[in-house]
């Protein structure tokens, strides 16, 4: 016999009879812990039911709880049995109740025959690693826990609060560093011995004895005393979410597992039957040796935990709405948003749809109603236009839009004069392509023929009201693509402007400009705004618009290309 197990055990007792079993029809000896929460009468149930087996030894049973000293007690305990009773073993492996073998474990005991003197033990330390969830790292080491996490978890929080407050800090033993891990190892019997037979054994224990959840460093930093070999990594496939709760394995995860080619996983749902009856697959003389592949989970896992963390983009479920604070694409697909561009070209809209294909929607937001591209009562996927049920829930409005029409691009145009509750919802979304010419609001009042003593109360609720959108997204937490520029700026080159979001939206369908947008006569805007100015109102945002940059340019003449002959 080459392979010990030890065993933990505290539930599903019918399962962890089945997995004794599996290990001693393996010629593994395999000692038992019982949890002492155990009732005695269950304990002695399972103890007859594995009496049979010659192999199989129990050992003092400790208390084991989450995050406490106990679960390293259990395993010391066995693992003292199992070098002393078994003297022939050269490997233990640490298992639980709801692990189970994926591979055959004559297949196991083949991998580690090849390595005899390598410990496969995950051991890393807090400073290489971000591992840690619940937001103490390295302070579980220099701090002390006395209460238990899950059952006293007010008198915990308080406790670590006070030593925080009053600077404390525990001596890590000397000639030690901390490293962190799996709580599931499989180590050589010179290590195992080594660590039980320390000098300092005393010392440590008492140190780690306070350390929180003790069972994921104690042999993780005591084995880098003593190995002679070790790689840092577990045999056992155990995946954990973005809380730090292991994930359950059920039946639907077969093929998945059988594809990670690892020798053992955990946990293993206790009525997960299918699983029960098709692992440890039969041995594989040509796939022995074959190393354990875990990626493929990895992946998998990896993707789950972002669609429970970040949901999918622009598809939303009634029962649970993604935290505000981990979403970054709130529409399922790229879309435009483009403010002050109507203002300045009159029929922007129609010009736009011509050169991109795109489904360019008028003033989504506007008080009245929702300006459906079509102008339609009713656009896709039963979105109504009307301005209650729009502004309802703004943002349900936009993602449903976008995700009922994905399969085509989607422009809006934006204003301050329509309803302003979306706009961090804009300023958030990554899928959000925006563009701001800020002051192309004075054009349509200009145009209004209204002199500036009627209009001046206006133009300053519009001016304050994009004056907090432009703020809105040059604030840190903005994360769609912004480009922001002054009516000014922009009536200076627009063909530029008007190329790039062209090529933005189009993408590799944009063409060069062909056809030109009317502009908007701008022609007495100069004066109209220092008629603005002179009422007390200055239009800041609109840049210095003079009336040269005002004045349509005119065309250049080019002379026509004519070639020399050389002969």
């Amino acid at each position: 016999m080459s392979l010990g197990v030890i065993m933990l055990v505290h539930t599903a007792f019918d399962r962890a009879e089945q997995m004794v079993r599996h290990w001693a029809a393996a010629a593994c000896p395999v000692v038992v812990h019982v949890d002492s929460n155990v009732p005695d009468a269950t304990y002695d149930a399972f103890m007859r039911s594995v009496a049979d087996l010659a192999d199989v030894r129990f050992c003092a049973r400790h208390r084991c709880e989450w995050g406490t000293w106990g679960l390293v007690a259990a395993s010391q305990e066995a693992a003292t049995v199992l070098l002393e009773d078994f003297p022939d073993v050269q490997h233990a492996f640490l298992a639980s109740g709801a692990c189970l073998p994926l591979r055959s474990i004559a297949d196991l005991i083949g991998y580690l025959k090849a390595q005899p003197d390598t410990d496969f033990i995950e051991s890393a330390t807090t400073a290489d690693v971000p591992w840690t969830v619940g937001g103490l790292d390295r302070e579980r080491f220099t701090l002390r826990f006395p209460f238990a996490w899950k059952k006293h978890r007010r008198l915990f929080d308080w406790f670590v609060k006070l030593q925080q407050i009053l600077g404390y800090r525990r001596n890590i033993p000397e000639g030690i560093r901390p490293h962190m891990g799996s709580q599931w190892w499989c180590l050589t019997r010179q290590t195992l011995d080594a660590i039980l037979q320390d000098p300092n054994r005393d010392t440590y224990d008492a140190y780690f004895r306070k350390v929180w959840i003790p069972d994921e460093s104690y042999y993780q930093t005591l084995t880098r005393l003593h190995t002679r070999k070790v790689e840092s990594r577990s045999l056992t496939l155990a995946k954990f979410d973005y809380q730090g709760k292991p994930h359950i394995f059920f039946d639907d995860h077969a093929e998945l597992l059988q594809r990670s080619k690892s020798f053992v996983a955990r946990k293993i749902w206790r009525d997960a039957d299918q699983l029960y009856q098709m692992f440890p697959l039969p041995s594989d003389p040509l796939g022995a040796a074959e190393e354990p592949n875990s990626g493929a989970v990895d992946r998998v896992f990896s993707q789950a935990v972002e669609r429970r963390t970040l949901g999918r983009a622009g598809l939303y479920m009634q029962s649970r709405y993604p935290s505000i604070d981990r979403q970054t694409n709130v529409a399922a697909a790229p879309y435009a948003v483009l403010q002050g561009l109507s203002d300045v070209f009159p029929d922007f809209q129609p010009w736009l749809t011509r050169q991109t294909g795109a489904q360019v929607h008028g003033h989504l937001f506007a008080k009245d109603r929702a300006h459906f591209a079509d102008d339609s009562d009713v656009y896709r996927g039963g979105l109504s236009d009307n301005a209650r049920l729009r502004d309802y829930n703004g943002k349900m409005f936009l993602t449903n839009l976008i995700w009922n029409g994905r399969d085509e691009h989607h422009c809006f145009q934006f204003g301050p004069a329509d309803t302003q509750d979306i706009c961090w919802t804009l300023a958030k979304d990554t899928n959000a392509s925006i563009w701001v010419v800020s002051g192309a609001w004075s054009i349509p009042l200009f145009s209004s023929g209204r002199s500036a003593s009627d209009i001046r109360a206006e133009a300053a609720r519009l001016q304050r009201i994009e004056d907090k959108f432009l703020k809105v997204l040059r604030s840190p937490d903005a994360r769609a693509r912004i480009n922001i520029m002054t009516l000014a700026q922009f009536i200076e080159a627009p063909m530029d402007v008007l190329q790039t979001i062209i090529d933005e939206i189009a993408g590799h369908r944009g063409n060069a400009l062909k056809e030109v947008p009317k502009m908007a006569d701008l022609t007495g805007l100069p004066d109209f705004l220092q008629d603005l100015k002179n009422q007390g109102m200055h239009p800041f945002l609109t840049g210095d618009i003079t009336v040269g940059n005002t004045q349509a340019p005119k065309p250049i003449s080019r002379r026509k290309p004519y070639v020399i002959s050389t002969k």
